[in-house]
């Protein structure tokens, strides 16, 4: 398992030590055999780039899943390795959190739960395929939430730094 995270905005300080732990729990959860991956935590002004030039979608965006291995992709979700990247929007997680009302930190560990199923093989392009991915994406999330506490304050707070 090669799990690698970098922080390339100034927004928030982050954790990357307890996030990679997070990140490396949540696969070994999902069993999955081999990995590389890389998580990018990106400003807004990154990911406006990154979405415009790659996806040529206009503005910014929670999170972009790139799939190395995408020729090789099932179809049902069932991947068991993956090599990937995936760029996530601090100042969406941001913003997202007060709309949500949860924390800017739980955010983020949704939107790497949300890039990994992605890698995994799941699809949120019909209405159907992305109930499905939003339970299996909420079920880890509550997995996590008690292993790591990311829905209390003081678990919020050691992903801050």
């Amino acid at each position: 398992m090669n799990v690698a995270i970098v922080n390339r905005q100034r927004t928030r300080k982050v954790n990357l030590r307890l996030l990679k732990e997070i990140t490396e729990a949540l696969l070994a959860d999902l069993k999955i055999e081999e990995a590389g991956l890389g998580v990018n935590l990106v400003a807004a002004r990154e990911m406006v780039l990154i979405n415009e030039t790659f996806l040529q979608h206009e503005g910014s965006t929670d999170v972009i899943t790139f799939d190395y291995l995408e020729k090789l992709k099932p179809e049902d979700g069932k991947r068991k390795h993956f090599h990937g990247e995936i760029f996530v929007c601090v100042d969406e997680a941001i913003l997202q959190s007060k709309k949500f009302k949860t924390t800017w930190q739980l955010e983020i560990v949704r939107y790497i739960v949300h890039g990994i199923l992605h890698l995994l093989g799941h699809d949120d392009l019909r209405a159907a395929a992305r109930r499905k991915m939003n339970r299996e994406e909420n079920r880890l999330l509550r997995r996590l939430s008690r292993r790591f506490s990311l829905a209390e304050p003081a678990g919020a707070a050691k992903l801050a730094m």
